[in-house]
């Protein structure tokens, strides 16, 4: 019978210990559980991460594929990985920038280092995402902002402590089952406050529930703040000696009034919210306030709120829920927004010992960070990009306006690495089957910011590879060889010894973390500077507190109120579409295999049609065939739709913040017909599945 080998789940990013077992003949997993003796989550574990871990119901990709006469065909590695890099070697001979690279948050740390050290250091494209900039570059950027530096203060250890848990645009009973778990079980002794327009599954194990106007979670965050100076609700003490700009912002906030109408509340409800401030507070937030072209702003209001009223300290502060299993191992890793262990693009320092750890010439390293994946995407279409690199995502299905994605991926070449088929392998002219979790070998990093092993408990066909070996290899095409490797594969522990050491005296030092202390601990917090030594609650240390600015002051915001949403409802298109997760699906729909039709929910009250009725939703870029059950806890004017269906985002507007340049998912404008009305610009149900 095969071992239990121990792991880190991959399904979300509360970075669980899991045990799994391999077949005792051929591939796949057996058997997967919780791990009790791993210290995030000792033992418990959620039915989504078990299932998707063990028995993913996706196509698998096990042969390298080529396009040959306009169809993918397969092929063996040497001709797959010799097209990728003659045709490599063609577009940086014009210009470094004709290649651009989309990553995950699905990647180990180690293949994510890699793949930032293959797009920076080899290629020195601006052109790279790691796909953070879809979920949680928002939250970063109003951390920066903030505090000097990236992730949350606060660690699992704060839930228990606090008395009230505000989950603000967020359903951590569906998206971070575990985590929620232990928010309910706090807030069985205080208070569990939800605010989101919808009535989620969140919401309704809830205390209170409050539900802003679409697209109203800023105007309703300043309401809060302007209510706490009203009302004496200020912590003038720890905003005097911790904080600047507070009351540059209160100039600046419209009356209490005015921001409640509109964010689409009362001032009952305003007071309401801001009195459970008094008690110790921790405010989670998701891809509601994430994904908008005001997140970043909202997200630092959030933070506003958390400063305003003291609530920066064990038990307290702002805590960004975070999407993909290992965003935060890429915003750490892969040298996206700034370079390994946050080391800035706007310091030339950082950039020159980048230089020197990677050893290459300084001038080959971009400048500034890039666009994040919808300007790279656009970047086909604009110049300079003439092939496009995706390892583990899927931009067809994944980024807004998708119609629009496939045509310019049409007009690229395109080179995709993943475990599965999907709708992105379609528009591809290379596909490399790629290894997937348990089958990996690495580590991953958590929303708070833990560090555990990722293990392989079974062996894969003959026609996959790993994903830091496909990475190495088409640097080996290049002429690069990227890392020390044992028979021709590079070693994950070298690769993270690599990546650690770079990490030195930053913000983010894994420099003390090593894959023989994490056999030992299974899980180490960074900050962490030696063996020893792990992070705990950041900036605040025995009543001692000190941010990571040029002050040490922790900044308000200064200004109260962002953009205008893109495109709201009116007499043409007059519902609102707002886009979320289900339970039973993944990301994609790539591992549990999304239906033919979208299904979504609409209120009773606005539907005109019977819940059988397939429909045509229409927006200004696309059309799709729906399915929309009726569901009250759904806003009148408001249809919802599952993330995970590739239909989904033909619908959703390109629009994205400007500081994070995220986009936004959550909010445009939508119409109902009759699904003949549009059936030529809907996606017929053999494609949708493919």
């Amino acid at each position: 019978m095969s071992r239990w080998v121990q792991t880190t789940c991959m399904r979300c990013a509360v970075g669980c210990g899991h045990l799994q077992r391999g077949v005792d003949a051929g591939y796949g997993l057996d058997v997967v559980r919780g791990d009790a003796q791993h210290p995030t989550n000792r033992g418990l574990a959620c039915r989504r991460g078990v299932r998707e871990t063990a028995s993913p119901e996706g196509t698998w990709l096990s042969r390298p594929l080529i396009r040959k006469d306009g169809e993918l065909v397969p092929t063996t590695w040497d001709v797959a990985l010799t097209r990728v890099g003659d045709r490599f070697r063609e577009t940086i001979a014009r210009s470094p920038n004709g290649i651009g690279v989309l990553g995950s948050g699905q990647q180990t740390n180690e293949a994510a280092y890699a793949l930032g050290k293959f797009a920076r250091g080899v290629l020195g494209t601006r052109y790279y995402d790691a796909n953070t900039t879809l979920c949680m570059a928002s939250a970063v950027g109003a951390y920066y902002r903030a505090f000097g530096s990236d992730a949350p203060p606060p660690t699992y250890d704060d839930v228990p402590e606090a008395t009230t848990h505000v989950v603000w645009g967020a359903n951590p009973a569906v998206a971070h089952p575990v985590l929620f778990r232990w928010i309910r079980e706090s807030a069985d002794e205080g208070t569990l406050c939800v605010v989101d327009p919808v009535t989620t599954e969140t919401a309704e194990a809830a205390d209170y529930h409050i539900a802003p106007t679409p697209g109203g979670d800023l105007a309703l965050a300043r309401a809060v703040l302007t209510f706490l100076d009203s009302t004496d609700r200020i912590d003038a003490s720890f905003v005097d000696s911790a904080t600047s700009g507070l009351s540059t912002l209160l100039d600046d906030c419209p009356p209490l009034e005015t921001a409640a109408n509109a964010a689409g509340v009362d001032p009952a409800t305003v007071a309401r919210l801001g009195r459970l401030l008094d008690d110790r507070t921790i405010i989670y937030w998701g891809m509601g306030i994430n994904q908008s072209v005001r997140g970043t702003l909202s997200a630092q209001a959030l933070i506003d709120l958390c400063l305003a009223s003291g609530n920066m300290g064990p038990g307290s502060g702002p805590f960004s829920l975070t999407g993909q299993a290992n965003s935060m191992g890429t915003r750490v890793c892969s040298s996206k927004g700034t370079w390994p262990g946050h080391r800035s693009f706007e310091n030339p320092a950082a950039r020159r010992a980048v230089a020197a750890h990677w050893d290459v010439p300084l001038e080959r390293l971009p400048a500034d960070s890039g666009p994040g994946p919808v300007g790279v995407v656009e970047a086909i279409e604009t110049g300079p990009v003439e092939a496009l690199y995706c390892v583990a995502t899927n931009p067809v299905a994944g980024l807004p306006d998708a119609d629009t994605v496939r045509e310019r991926l049409d007009d690229a070449f395109v080179v995709v690495q993943d475990a599965f088929h999907t709708v992105t392998t379609e528009c591809a002219d290379v596909v490399l089957p790629a290894a997937t979790w348990g089958e990996s070998d690495g580590t991953a990093m958590n929303m708070e910011r833990t560090v555990s092993r990722v293990r392989p408990a079974t062996e894969t066909p003959s026609g996959v590879r790993a994903d830091l070996a496909i990475i190495d290899a088409i640097a080996k095409q290049l002429g690069v060889t990227l890392f020390e490797s044992q028979s021709g594969t590079p070693i994950p522990e070298a690769v993270f010894e690599e990546f650690s050491a770079l990490t030195a005296d930053t913000p983010a030092d894994c420099s003390g973390i090593s894959y023989e202390r994490l056999d030992r601990e299974l899980a180490v917090r960074w900050p962490a500077p030696t063996s020893t030594t792990s992070g705990g609650y950041r900036y605040v240390d025995d009543g001692s507190v000190s941010f990571a600015t040029a002050d040490g002051r922790a900044r308000f915001s200064n200004s109260a109120f962002g953009d205008s949403l893109p495109e709201p409802a009116d007499e043409t298109y007059p519902l609102v579409l707002t886009t979320a997760r289900e339970g039973d699906q993944y990301n994609t729909g790539v591992r549990s295999g999304p239906a033919d039709i979208v299904e979504g929910r609409i209120n009773p009250v606005t539907a005109d049609h019977s819940p059988e009725e397939v429909l045509t939703i229409d927006s200004r870029r696309g059309a799709i065939r729906a399915r929309l059950r009726f569901d009250s806890s759904i806003p009148e004017g408001m249809v919802w739709l599952p993330i995970h269906h590739p239909d989904t985002n033909r619908l959703t507007v390109p629009e994205t913040d400007p500081d994070s340049d995220e986009p936004n998912y959550k909010q445009c404008a939508v119409r109902l017909q009759q699904s003949e009305d549009a059936t030529a610009k809907s996606t017929e149900p053999s494609e949708a599945n493919a």
